[in-house]
């Protein structure tokens, strides 16, 4: 069994990145992604979970880079846990995700208009239930006649 986690969610607040290494040329990246939480809530109960991120190199670079507060992303990675003592003697223990991969998942334009749609299912287009949106990639004609699931 694997140890697997995926989440989509937005940032709470940019990045926090910093460097390490012998000439401070590895990077590593901490961000929080609010995860909403699925079915009926009862008044005053908490509507999202805050899952703390860490990633480094190549990812850390592009979350530096690109990843801003409100950003609604799919990141994925594995669930890291740890310890340590803080200064008054106590251990605290932690658990972060250790992210892998971090893309975005929502286009440019929705994401600019304050808009939370998602993309379009390609049986929704095929279906003409939603208009193409120019800013995804185009799916070929004819397609959806050799998806599995239809």
């Amino acid at each position: 069994m694997a140890n697997l986690w995926m989440g989509l969610g937005r940032l709470t607040k940019d990045p926090q990145t910093r460097t390490y290494g012998e000439n401070n040329e590895k990077k590593m990246a901490r961000f929080t992604i609010a995860c909403d939480r699925r079915g009926k809530r009862e008044e005053g109960q908490q509507t999202a979970d805050f899952i703390p991120c860490v990633c480094y190199g190549k990812t850390a670079n592009f979350a530096d880079q690109y990843l801003r507060q409100g950003t609604k992303v799919l990141a994925t990675g594995s669930i890291t846990t740890g310890k340590y003592e803080d200064k008054d003697g106590r251990t605290v223990y932690t658990t972060d995700i250790l992210v892998n991969n971090v893309e975005f998942a929502e286009s440019k334009r929705t994401a600019d208009q304050g808009q939370t749609q998602s993309a379009p299912t390609a049986q929704a287009l095929a279906a003409g239930m939603v208009q193409k949106d120019e800013s995804w990639m185009n799916i070929p004609e004819g397609i959806t006649e050799n998806l599995p699931w239809d």
